[in-house]
């Protein structure tokens, strides 16, 4: 699979007459994982809904490769870019399996499933460990395993990009791990691209190969975790004196109290 980059440029969005974005660019290179972080109100939400084409943006763009992704049919888009929003909702009284057989829609359209569905279907969800609870209304479940029918549903339609805002929310610590796991296989095994956006600095410190940084809907920082999550970036960011240490899996963040 050839995976195009994901670019911003310039993007600048105003909801409500507030400034959620201000001329933000940003290019996501395929076979990594990105996180986005920041405070609450600092555009992350915003920034990934504009990247997975659902919000246009006042200004600026956004392009897959050399493509607007303005220009792509929604079909066309649907299978290159998947999206996990935040607050997922199941509309009808649907079992697992048939909710995560809706992520092939964008390549079986109305005819039905093919066989290459099916075991795409399985396949997704096999990975979220959901083969006990594929016969059982989503509606039935936990918010967890709610949220890993959803993840499947993305999987199952094995775009190129996958884009998460707040995908680990509501997961136990074990899928927590899974769900990590999940995502930096996506990226290394076939040179796919993952963009998410996560409030806990420890997960993206560990998760991702790179971070961005966002405050007050500007890019203040980016790089990999242990340049882009610096006690500076961190005091400006949310206002905190933190320590950063070297984990057994990565570096660690120690949140010492309010700075200043």
């Amino acid at each position: 699979m050839t995976v195009a980059t994901l670019s911003a440029e310039n993007l600048s969005v105003t909801l409500g007459g507030r400034p959620v974005l201000h001329g933000l660019s940003a290019r996501f290179r395929p076979g990594e994982v990105t996180a986005v972080v920041g405070p609450n109100g600092a555009g992350k939400s915003t920034l990934l809904a504009c990247l997975a084409g659902l919000r246009k943006p006042d200004a600026g763009s956004v392009s897959l490769g050399d493509a607007a992704l303005a220009s792509l049919s929604h079909r066309e888009r649907a299978r290159r870019i998947g999206f996990l929003p935040q607050t997922p909702e199941v509309a009808w009284s649907v079992d697992v399996e048939t909710l995560v057989g809706l992520g092939r829609t964008p390549h079986s359209g109305a005819r039905g499933l093919s066989e290459a569905d099916r075991l795409a279907v399985a396949h997704a969800i096999k990975q979220t460990h959901l083969e006990d609870l594929a016969l059982r209304e989503v509606k039935s479940l936990s918010g967890g395993e709610r949220g890993r029918a959803l993840f499947a549903r993305v999987l199952a339609g094995e775009p190129a990009w996958l884009l998460a805002d707040e995908p680990l929310a509501g997961l136990d610590p074990g899928h927590q791990l899974d769900a990590v796991d999940l995502m930096r296989d996506f990226a290394a095994k076939n040179g796919q691209g993952v963009v998410m956006t996560l409030h806990d600095l420890a997960v993206a410190a560990r998760l991702a190969d790179r971070v961005l940084v966002l405050v007050d809907g500007r890019l203040i920082a980016d790089g990999p975790p242990r340049e882009a999550l610096t006690p500076d970036v961190l005091a400006r960011a949310y206002g905190v004196t933190a320590r950063v240490v070297e984990g057994q899996t990565g570096p660690l963040i120690e949140l010492v109290g309010r700075h200043g």
